[in-house]
């Protein structure tokens, strides 16, 4: 894919106060993106240099006008959380773009809108027996698209349907409160879950070319992880945690994957052992590699 000159381009990342803003920081503050300046909002503890502000308050806080936007608010499941707030946050995201001049909003969906299977999904695959999680997504990526329809001429939203992110997802929250061992399902093969998971590097490097990519030169969905899915017990034991079995309930899913082809056409992620997923959070973290 052809990208457009090297000029630098301005962009809002929302949701900086999350997991996933704090490991894009920092990611890109260990490799820059070339050619990217950027902007962070915070709903709450905005170092000197973010910008503070909730959605829905006004007035909007002073932004600079701005090319792009990577939208990383969103709701994940957890008591007392509504998840249709994602598509309100969506909405105002393109509602933002109009107001600051960017051609493009980057919105966070998730591999939750694919139901389980054998094989790896492609975008046109999702729906089906999905969570209410994965359900809530797909209402707000319907809502993006509705928002286009009426906006012709408004900013292009592209909706990224992540995979786990090392370092973010279930697994790395038991790893973060110290559980050792690890317990993990385990299926009639004798076989632990395994899923597709991208490091927070690889996502920092997906993120940047996403951004500067040509307008029209992207789908309205993509799904976004390394090439091949991997074994959480790898990645837990590559964490150095021993790993506790239980027998897997009916409802657990042995695999759940996503078909790259087309992130791959846009850049070529290479594939990462759990190691080198290990190391890359560490990275993150601050340990090191």
């Amino acid at each position: 894919m052809t990208l457009p000159n090297r000029q630098t381009r301005h962009v809002l990342v929302l949701g900086a106060s999350g997991k996933l803003g704090r490991m894009l920081r920092r990611a890109w503050e260990l490799s820059p993106p070339e050619g990217l300046t950027i902007d962070w909002q915070y709903r709450e503890n905005a170092p000197e240099a973010g910008r503070l502000w909730r959605v829905g308050e006004a007035p909007l806080p002073a932004l600079p006008r701005c090319d792009a936007i990577l939208a990383l608010w969103g709701v994940t499941p957890g008591a007392g959380r509504d998840l249709a707030e994602n598509r309100r946050l969506a909405l105002a995201a393109m509602d933002l773009a109009e107001a600051l001049g960017a051609t493009r909003v980057l919105h966070c969906s998730s591999a939750a809108v694919y139901e389980p299977g054998p094989v790896a999904q492609a975008e046109a695959a999702a729906g089906g027996a999905i969570n209410a999680y994965g359900a809530a997504k797909l209402e707000m990526e319907t809502a993006l698209s509705d928002w286009r329809a009426a906006h012709p001429e408004g900013a292009e939203s592209v909706a990224l349907r992540i995979a786990n992110v090392v370092g973010a997802d279930s697994l790395f929250a038991a790893i973060g409160r110290g559980a050792d061992p690890i317990t993990l399902d385990q299926f009639a093969d004798g076989e632990g879950p395994w899923r597709s998971y991208i490091s927070p590097l690889a996502l920092a490097r997906a993120f940047a070319t996403l951004l500067v990519a040509e307008r029209g030169a992207l789908p309205r969905t993509l799904n976004i992880a390394a090439p091949a899915p991997v074994a959480m017990e790898a990645l837990a034991r590559a964490a150095g945690c021993d790993v506790a079995w239980r027998e897997a309930p009916e409802s657990a899913a042995p695999m759940v994957s996503l078909d790259t082809r087309a992130l791959g056409r846009i850049i070529a992620l290479a594939p990462e052992t759990a190691d080198e997923m290990i190391a890359a959070w560490r990275q993150i973290e601050g340990g090191g590699a």
